[in-house]
């Protein structure tokens, strides 16, 4: 089998690279802002010219930071339209490569490029929302929107610990929060460990637990080639 395009579509930049069936790069990292309005229009547009000048591939994984089932797109919340809803966006992005494509969850694909394969096993990430996935002997479970449970009164994860509060109250009063988010996972999900990614990953001061690990996106990728590695 050939390489491996991986596809990471987030709410500020869209990024690409290259992966041999190990899930070890090939390629460089490729990136643009993410297209605004983010429409699936535009969205496209924007991964046709990012893998241009990529060498060739065969197959195609892409993480969406939204609901995604059957590679359909449920919701999108971070790229801020309606028209993703319903959109059938692994169908339509491998007829536009002409590849075979599968796209999933974005924190799922980080979550089966990081996790150990033992156990119970969560990912989340801390970017422009709050994204989660849960793995049972590396294997994903069903995808929960996490991010939209209410935290507090009318108000959910992405909007309590997303990128919009942690400018908004800072680093300390951030750190804060994710206390009390971590010791509701903790109470809620009981995992045998808990990785951390995501760009406001960084930004975490509060002593963790010895099962939790800062993961890094880099890592992540790998799930770009594990998520066809059944096939």
């Amino acid at each position: 089998m050939g390489n491996i395009l991986a596809i990471d579509i987030g709410g500020s930049h869209i990024k690409a690279i290259l992966l041999n069936t190990k899930g070890e790069p090939v390629s460089d990292y490729v990136k643009i802002p993410t297209p605004q309005p983010s429409t699936p229009h535009n969205i496209l547009d924007g991964i046709k010219e990012l893998v241009k000048g990529l060498a060739e591939y065969e197959k195609i994984s892409v993480g969406f930071p939204g609901y995604i089932r059957d590679g359909v797109v449920k919701t999108a919340p971070n790229l801020g339209t309606s028209d993703w809803q319903g959109f059938e966006l692994q169908n339509l992005l491998g007829t536009l490569l002409k590849k075979p494509a599968k796209v999933v969850n974005d924190a799922d694909l980080q979550g089966i490029g990081i996790v150990s394969g033992k156990g119970l096993e969560m990912m989340i990430t801390l970017g422009t929302g709050f994204g989660t996935a849960l793995l049972l002997d590396g294997k994903l479970l069903p995808h929960f929107e996490i991010a939209h449970h209410p935290v507090k009164t009318d108000t959910d994860y992405d909007a309590y610990v997303g990128e919009k509060a942690y400018m908004k109250k800072g680093k300390e009063h951030w750190n804060y929060r994710m206390g009390k988010v971590f010791k509701i996972l903790k109470t809620v999900f009981n995992y045998d460990r808990l990785y951390i990614s995501g760009g406001n990953a960084k930004n975490l001061t509060i002593p963790l637990d010895d099962n939790m690990i800062i993961a890094t996106n880099k890592e992540g990728i790998r799930g770009g080639a594990r998520l066809w590695a059944n096939d």
